[in-house]
């Protein structure tokens, strides 16, 4: 019997010795695995792989249409809302009728409200690289009525064509000339500017929705790998090794919104912060309130943030920096002299582009060119930068989820073999 004992003792280290090196071995053809992973998800990009990129890219459009028709298909009642409401609509415009100037109201007010949100919701929604709309669009679109508030001394703008176009009023004489302040800028533009600011609050909105499903239904593979990243990273600041700059403002966020709450939401919302969709993963997985979150969200966004930003750009473009920066031009040697000529001339064509309505000057189509073209050009690779991204985005994420799915059912296999042995 001892003898047995023994032997029985003996083989149990053995055992152990075997499964623990078992163990290792899994977790180092993991580690492996996941490098692998890591290299062939970054290498899907347009510059490398093409075909491949555009494949798994269209794969991914396929795959999200497929299971939102499937969502909405099961959802019949609000199917059936939805489709109510196309046919309501498509029946007030084309039929014929006095309700037909209301119509044509609510089509332009309404393309003006779509556009302004679209545009802050395409800046912020996380697609690809984000479309940077207030650099592309916002931003210009105040510089250019600061610019003609100076010029027309004035503010009412003929509507139509603006905000589309901006005209000076036709000249009454010099009663209704007034001396634009940036209190009265700000005003002409705030129905522009908080409807951008609100879309950007929008497009907040999916990491906390889907970190928040997550974590209701016990899945901890979705939308939790920004949380695990953000341990890690704690781990390591505990063991006091040296952390990057970002690094260091993802914690301090992420422990500003989980100790302050509301304000420390608004706080992070009221600043040009790229760091957060980590407030929404982190509100969403600590099911934070929706009204909490987006309700700081949208305040610091749409009301404190914007006013910031515009009053950088109504000072910045004021007729008297504007032309206090050309002369400054001057005195950068060699090119100095030649960069004011441009500059120049796209100010001086803006400002007769302003008094059209006047008839007062006539256009030169060569003056202001340069700068209008390069501005055109660079807007236009902006948004095929843009595009190119979300392409990669969608190739990467439907090659991880392949990988994924691949994993998961041949590690189910594994462990059924292990079962039937």
């Amino acid at each position: 019997m001892k003898k047995k004992n023994s032997g029985s003792s003996n083989s149990n280290p053995i055992s152990s010795r075997n499964g623990n090196s078992s163990n290792s071995n899994s977790t180092g053809s993991q580690k492996s695995d996941n490098k692998k992973l890591a290299k062939e998800i970054k290498s899907l990009v347009l510059w490398k792989s093409p075909l491949k990129t555009l494949k798994y890219a269209s794969l991914e459009i396929l795959f999200l249409f497929k299971t939102n028709m499937n969502r909405l298909l099961h959802q019949r009642a609000l199917l059936m809302a939805i489709l109510t409401l196309l046919f309501s609509i498509a029946a007030a415009i084309y039929t014929p009728g006095h309700h037909q100037k209301l119509i044509e109201s609510i089509k332009t007010k309404g393309f003006f409200v779509v556009y302004w949100l679209g545009l802050g919701i395409l800046s912020s929604v996380g697609l690809g690289t984000g479309l940077h709309t207030f650099l592309l669009y916002l931003g210009p679109h105040i510089a250019s009525v600061t610019l003609a508030a100076y010029e027309c001394s004035s503010l009412n703008f003929p509507e139509p064509p603006y905000p589309n176009e901006i005209l000076c009023p036709e000249d009454n004489g010099t009663a209704n000339h007034i001396i634009p302040t940036l209190w009265s800028i700000m005003t002409k533009v705030r129905y522009e500017a908080f409807l951008w600011g609100a879309g950007t609050a929008l497009g907040e909105l999916p990491p906390y929705f889907m970190a928040k499903a997550a974590r209701l239904s016990g899945n901890t593979t979705e939308e939790l790998e920004n949380l695990q990243e953000l341990e890690k990273l704690q781990k390591r600041k505990e063991k006091g090794e040296k952390l990057s700059l970002f690094d260091k403002g993802k914690l301090m966020m992420e422990d500003i919104v989980e100790r302050v709450g509301f304000f420390g939401i608004l706080l992070c919302a009221s600043i040009p912060n790229p760091l957060f969709d980590l407030a929404g993963i982190t509100c969403g997985h600590f099911l934070v309130p929706f009204w909490k979150f987006f309700g700081a969200t949208l305040i610091g966004k749409a009301v404190i943030k914007m006013h910031i930003q515009k009053i950088f750009v109504i000072i910045s473009f004021n007729e008297n920096l504007v032309d206090k920066f050309i002369d400054i031009l001057a005195f950068i040697p060699l090119i100095g002299v030649r960069l004011q000529k441009p500059f120049k001339g796209f100010f001086e064509s803006q400002k007769q582009r302003l008094h059209r309505n006047n008839h007062k000057q006539s256009i030169n189509a060569s003056q202001g060119n340069i700068l209008a073209s390069v501005f055109e050009y660079f807007v236009f690779i902006m948004i095929c930068y843009f595009i190119i991204s979300i392409i990669n985005t969608f190739a990467q994420s439907c090659c991880k989820r392949m990988r994924k799915n691949h994993g998961s059912s041949t590690s189910m296999e594994v462990a059924s073999n292990k079962k039937e042995s």
